[in-house]
C-alpha cells in the first residue's frame, strides 16, 4: 500500500499529517508548506504574476495550477483545502477576490474586484449540533473560457458559467448560465444571449 493510502486509511495518522501541514482550526498552511513544499506540487506557467499581498491558502494534497500569463491581484485569497483550484492561461483574478475550491477558471477569463467563488458549503441539517461541527459539502464551480465576471459577484457551489459569458456586477449566481449569455441580478438571470444565425446579442424574454 502506498504511503498516501496508508495515511488516508488511518484516522490518527491522517490527523497528525494534517497538523504538520496546517495548524489546528486554521485554514492557512504552515510557513514551511507555503515556502518549500508547495513548490514541488503546484504548477505555475510562464509569466505568471501573483502579487505580494495575495493570501495563498494552498496545500499539497489538492491541486493548484495557474497557466501562462495569468495574474492574481493583491488582497485575493485562494484556498484549495477542500478542492482543486485550477486557473487557465491569460486570465486575471482581480483585487480582493475569494476563490475556494473546487473551482476551475478557464483561459482568457476576467474576474473583477471582490468576487466570491466558493465550491464549499457548510452542512446545517442537524439542529442539535453547531453548524461548525457538521462538516462541509463541496460541488465544483466551473467558469469556462473568455468570461467576464463583474465586481462583487457571488458564485455558489455547483455552478457552471458557460463560455464567453458576461455576469454583471453584484450578481448572485445560483444556477448554471449557458454559453454566450449576459446575466444580471440576485438570483442571476439571463437577459441577453448571442444568436449565431443573426450574428448579434439578442434580449431574452
Amino acid at each position: 500500500m502506498a504511503l498516501s493510502d496508508q495515511i488516508k486509511s488511518n484516522p490518527r495518522l491522517k490527523k497528525f499529517f494534517h497538523w504538520l501541514l496546517i495548524p489546528t482550526n486554521q485554514a492557512r498552511p504552515r510557513l514551511w508548506v507555503r515556502v518549500i513544499l508547495n513548490r514541488f506540487y503546484h504548477q505555475r506557467g510562464k509569466n505568471v504574476v501573483i502579487r505580494r499581498w495575495v493570501r495563498m491558502d494552498v496545500v499539497p494534497f489538492n491541486h493548484f495550477s495557474i497557466g501562462d500569463n495569468s495574474m492574481i491581484e493583491d488582497f485575493t485569497t485562494v484556498n484549495n483545502g477542500v478542492g482543486d483550484v485550477l486557473v487557465g492561461k491569460n486570465s486575471l483574478i482581480g483585487l480582493g477576490n475569494v476563490i475556494i475550491g473546487p473551482v476551475t477558471i478557464g483561459d482568457n477569463v476576467i474576474l473583477a474586484q471582490n468576487i466570491v467563488a466558493s465550491g464549499l458549503n457548510h452542512n446545517y441539517s442537524d439542529t442539535m449540533q453547531p453548524i461548525h461541527q457538521q462538516g462541509v459539502s463541496v460541488a465544483p464551480i466551473i467558469i469556462e473560457d473568455d468570461c467576464w465576471i463583474g465586481a462583487n459577484t457571488v458564485i455558489t457551489a455547483g455552478v457552471t458559467i458557460g463560455k464567453h459569458c458576461v455576469v454583471a456586477a453584484g450578481a448572485v449566481v445560483t444556477k448554471n448560465i449557458p454559453p454566450y449569455a449576459v446575466a444580471v441580478g440576485n438570483p442571476a438571470r439571463v437577459i441577453k444571449q448571442y444568436d449565431q444565425s443573426r450574428n448579434e446579442w439578442v434580449k431574452t424574454n
